[in-house]
């Protein structure tokens, strides 16, 4: 349990008391590593010379634009599909895509799996990292603190690009809304339960798996217009902010069938059939308390159509943005008198 000990400081140190407990994580108890891997293309892989760019992908039908333009980042080399749990379904569709050496996925079950060598190896020597859908809770319980998050931070250090969608979109942040405390197949936290009681059980944040310079700073969230998530990404912000931890928090809401693809030095485009909304705020929030409903802004947001363009480091794009306040649990343009 000491690994569970030292995930619990890590993310208390991030957020203000009083703190939503982390849920419990499976046991590493196991003898035998339980990680699942399957391969098409060479068998043998290739020295290339990959470049750095990052892929947050909202969720919802896969954006082939997307992929390609990992594919396109991995100079034909080995493409890494790393998964919790699932299937090996994303191998023919990528390999039907791009034009490359190898794809693989590889499933870590649970911490046993992240200790394996050949996990730690085969994460080395990928040319393109893609983190799929499903449960980033597993993602936390299972990787953080093992072999496999040194692995993931030494290929971003190396400008291995990395995508993710979804649950993958969700651990790719600095701060990283973990859903360990969702009930196993119960629902999503909503933005409602969230801006009536921003500790609510379901809040919880963890600290990031990956240390992706470019995304420092940032929390994430997907299906973001489709299932109305604004109100709750507000919340994750201002529990960073009431914390004391940060000066400064910003945000990506992405929706599905839709990706915000970003170089290293922070140039990204919104891709696909949606939008981006980007939110940024320092001033700690008005009233940010258990059972009360979250008082907060402003907030600034620029909300990005796919086609357009958004900097990352300078924070800003050429459209006019706007600024929204939450007043009593309720999201506005309008400030408070």
């Amino acid at each position: 349990m000491k690994w569970l000990c030292l995930l619990l400081n890590a993310a208390l140190a991030t957020l203000a008391q009083p703190q939503s407990t982390l849920a419990p994580a499976p046991s590493a108890a196991s003898p035998n590593p339980t990680y699942r891997y399957f391969r098409v293309g060479s068998n043998s892989t290739v020295h290339v010379h990959p470049h750095a760019g990052y892929a947050l992908m909202g969720g919802g039908t896969d954006l082939d634009e997307a992929f390609r333009w990992l594919c396109d980042h991995a100079d034909g080399g080995d493409f890494l599909v790393l998964r919790a749990a699932g299937t090996d379904a994303y191998n023919p569709y990528i390999q039907g895509l791009c034009h490359l050496n190898s794809v693989a996925t590889l499933i870590i079950p649970d911490r046993s799996a992240a200790g394996a060598p050949f996990v730690t190896e085969t994460i080395t020597n990928a040319a393109v990292i893609f983190i799929a859908g499903g449960d980033q809770a597993g993602y936390i319980n299972f990787w953080a603190g093992t072999p496999v998050e040194t692995a993931l931070r030494s290929a971003v250090k190396r400008g291995i690009p990395v995508g993710g969608t979804s649950a993958g979109l969700a651990v790719l942040g600095r701060y990283i809304y973990s859903a360990q405390n969702d009930p196993p197949d119960g629902p999503d936290l909503t933005s409602d339960a969230a801006l009536a009681d921003p500790f609510n059980h379901q809040v919880v944040i963890a600290p990031d798996l990956l240390g992706i310079p470019i995304l420092h700073g940032i929390i994430t969230d997907s299906h973001f217009d489709t299932r109305h998530r604004e109100g709750r990404l507000l919340v994750f912000m201002a529990r960073i902010l009431a914390s004391g931890k940060a000066d400064r928090i910003r945000a990506i809401g992405v929706d599905e069938q839709t990706a915000v693809l970003a170089d290293r030095d922070g140039h990204a485009k919104v891709v696909g059939r949606g939008e981006a909304d980007f939110y940024e705020a320092s001033d700690r929030p008005k009233v940010c308390k258990p059972s009360r409903p979250l008082t907060f802004g402003p907030i600034g947001f620029d909300m990005v159509q796919a086609g357009k363009d958004f900097d990352l480091k300078g924070w800003h794009t050429d459209n006019a943005g706007a600024t929204l306040w939450v007043r009593a649990g309720e999201v506005s343009l309008e400030p408070w008198l």
